[in-house]
């Protein structure tokens, strides 16, 4: 119970020294163990619970940096996008009442109610949406969804399976619905990325074009090219992290937020105070029976008023879902449904304003101050989206869909803030591309409304997968979600797509390209799991291999890494025939990647015996959300004070010889102190004459990736003395 006590009081996993063990006889220790678990899990709600609201209070302040950058600045474009032709008072009061229903039903009611509430584990976004039905439903293609029998993890994923749906036990069946659900996620994953490229480039560039009215001799290029300069240096603030990056961009979005709508009022009781009538839905169908095919075209911009919603939900793993709601319910919200009024109420006074419909409306007195707080705003409205790309490459990388990057986390205490450096300056070269090459506003807002509306399409199916699957929402309330949401975004979603051969056509190219890189990557990964669990070496293989009188075992303590959770890598028998050797105390290692946003400290480390004289396998658990902070020394001592207390135990249901106890641990002291190796292998694919054209095309680019992609191994932090490569060929 101390050594309990001690790990609870720890909660970096660079300080545990516990060890669960593998027992299947002591049934009673480990109910115990597992009851104290689900104690301290259940104990961790309370504690945010009891979180000060002055403290939530201030996150929320926070989150107006990061997360509502690109929703609250989407005044600046959401009418000049518009292909509006001599517009009249009822089309401008048809088009507010569009945008303000939009903003109130994805906004308030999807999103902020009900979306948030999906977490997973603290985690957001379409990927975790795939993630915890994997959890709940075996529909996952990923071999790390298993876990080990001894974890509550797996316990209350029995829970959460005890009674499937007929959904849930389709998706089981169907190997065809379960491809076509990872490829809904993956396109949703693409997308967002193709919003974290896009936001930057319209919020900077219309803020930008708000020197041309004042200076007429400022040039259209001379804006793009400032706007590209701003861009620049708003990646290069990247590495500093969230929050730092947050508390200095929070009060640019104060001003804006608490600015704009003022101006709104000023702007309603100035040019057409009635402007309120507008909310009434008859207005929409009015709209709709007015203009037609030219109304339906419109709604191509009129989505864009939503933008940036999706970093609502995909931001969740750097804040959490109270400051979030708060924000955005008593602060973005309003500002966004009275700065959309007032820039209407001005534009049915002036209807051909409509194409800078938001500089047009800011009364001259304010014009300078105005301008100042939108093109620094339009800089923080980026920051939403480039933060959420960070997260679900982060969350890609981990469940092995996405070549390894480097992920730097930037904060000790939310595990969500991640940095990928390689990551942000792709996105800085893309977004500036994109505003030197595609400088028209309009085919940008295409492009833009592309991504927002497809997003919200996939958001809304995967949310409704998990209304039925796991919520077990009654089915009245599941088909009025599905039926308004899908309806209403499909016709988003129709309005849009008419725009690909005028901008349109961006986000499907980067998500094109995305979505090769992440198949051809998960596919080799496939193939070579499939080549490991065919030739997999069995520990009485391995026994064999150990009393064949030409292999010795050396001094020392080695750590030799797979990736096969029932056996062992075939590298190890290519190992062991050509190097005629094996170390003394030699233990098997898996990094294993559930699928958890976060594992409970104390199931991280999973040590058990495997029966053979110095021989021991050893599991590190992480959740997609977890930081591999372990360095290399400290690692060792982790695994080896737990080998220790394992042995000490003597918890494998089976009886020991003291004195044989006593001899494996002077063995293991013995054998770490004659020096330590880390063993890997580096596997390539031998393409024979007999493989076809498309896995010769497909584990050729694998290869490719695999080679220019970052190792597992230094993340623990090896040092490069100790590490050794073991190659070997996998004949496709």
């Amino acid at each position: 119970m101390d050594r309990q006590r001690q790990s609870e009081s720890r909660p970096n996993l660079s300080e545990v020294n516990v060890v669960v063990v593998d027992d299947s006889t002591a049934s009673n220790g480990r109910l115990l163990h597992l009851h104290a678990l689900s104690t301290d899990s259940a104990s961790l709600p309370n504690a945010n619970e009891q979180m000060s609201r002055w403290s939530t209070l201030i996150l929320a302040y926070k989150t107006l940096g990061v997360v509502f950058g690109g929703l609250v600045t989407s005044p600046l474009y959401v009418y000049p996008s518009m292909p509006l032709k001599s517009p009249t008072k009822e089309d401008y009061l048809g088009i507010y009442s569009i945008m303000f229903w939009t903003l109130t039903l994805i906004g308030v009611v999807k999103y902020a109610s009900i979306a948030i509430k999906a977490d997973d584990q603290g985690e957001g976004g379409t990927f975790a949406l795939y993630s915890l039905l994997c959890r709940h439903v075996n529909i996952g293609i990923l071999s790390s969804k298993r876990v080990s029998s001894n974890s509550s993890l797996s316990h209350s994923m029995q829970e959460g399976t005890e009674k499937k749906s007929r959904l849930g036990i389709f998706f089981e069946s169907s190997i065809v619905a379960r491809r076509v659900l990872l490829f809904v996620a993956i396109l949703g994953m693409c997308m967002l990325i193709g919003d974290g490229i896009l936001t930057p480039a319209i919020s900077v560039l219309s803020a930008m074009d708000g020197l041309r009215a004042p200076f007429p001799s400022v040039s259209k290029s001379l804006v793009e090219a400032l706007s590209a300069v701003v861009l620049v240096v708003l990646f290069l603030l990247q590495k500093f992290g969230t929050s730092r990056v947050s508390f200095l961009f929070s009060p640019i979005m104060a001003a804006w937020t608490l600015s704009t709508p003022l101006v709104g009022i000023y702007s309603i009781m100035h040019h057409y105070p009635s402007i309120f009538k507008a909310i009434s839905p008859h207005y929409i169908f009015h709209f709709f029976w007015r203009n037609g095919k030219e109304g339906w075209l419109l709604l191509g911009g009129t989505v864009l008023c939503i933008t940036g919603s999706e970093a609502m939900f995909a931001d969740l793993g750097h804040f959490n879902q109270r400051s979030i709601q708060i924000a955005f319910l008593f602060t973005i919200y309003p500002s966004l449904v009275l700065t959309y009024a007032g820039q209407t109420a001005y534009l049915i006074k002036n209807p051909s304003d409509h194409d800078d419909g938001f500089y047009k409306f800011i009364p001259t007195a304010v014009y300078w101050p105005i301008f100042i707080i939108a093109t620094s705003a339009a800089v923080v409205a980026s920051q939403s989206l480039i933060s959420a790309t960070f997260s679900v490459i982060k969350q890609s990388v981990v469940l092995d869909y996405f070549p390894r990057v480097k992920v730097v986390h930037t904060s000790n205490s939310k595990e969500g803030e991640v940095y990928s450096p390689e990551v942000n300056y792709i996105l800085m070269i893309l977004c500036a591309a994109v505003i030197l090459i595609f400088g028209d506003g309009k085919d940008i807002g295409n492009a833009f409304g592309v991504v927002v509306s497809l997003v919200m399409l996939i958001t809304t199916i995967l949310l409704t997968l998990v209304m039925i699957i796991i919520w077990k929402t009654p089915p009245v309330l599941v088909a009025l979600y599905f039926s308004v949401f899908f309806v209403m975004e499909g016709v988003y979603v129709s309005a849009v797509c008419t725009k690909i051969y005028e901008g349109g056509w961006i986000p499907f190219a980067i998500s094109f390209i995305l979505a090769v890189i992440m198949f051809g990557w998960f596919y080799g990964r496939q193939r070579k799991l499939e080549y490991e669990l065919t030739h997999k070496i069995t520990l009485e293989t391995l026994g064999l291999l150990l009393s064949n009188p030409g292999v010795q075992r050396v001094p020392g303590l080695c750590f030799f890494y797979t990736n096969i959770q029932d056996g062992l890598t075939p590298i190890l028998g290519h190992y062991i025939k050509n190097m005629k050797s094996l170390h003394k105390v030699t233990i098997f290692t898996t990094l294993r990647y559930l699928l958890v946003s976060k594992v409970a400290p104390h199931e991280r480390i999973i040590i058990k015996k495997l029966g053979l004289k110095g021989v021991y396998g050893c599991e590190i658990q992480y959740g997609y959300a977890d930081s591999l902070n372990l360095e290399g020394d400290d690692f060792v001592s982790q695994v080896t004070n737990s080998l220790q207390m394992h042995l000490q135990g003597c918890s494998d249901g089976l009886t020991y010889d003291p004195v044989e106890i006593q001899e494996e641990i002077f063995d293991l002291e013995q054998a770490k102190q004659a020096g330590v190796v880390h063993v890997r292998g580096k596997t390539r694919f031998h393409v024979g004459k007999n493989c076809g054209w498309f896995d010769r095309i497909m584990l050729a680019f694998y290869e490719v990736m695999h080679n220019n992609c970052r190792s597992a191994l230094p993340a623990l932090g090896v040092p490069l003395p100790q590490r050794i490569e073991v190659g070997m060929l996998y004949e496709a």
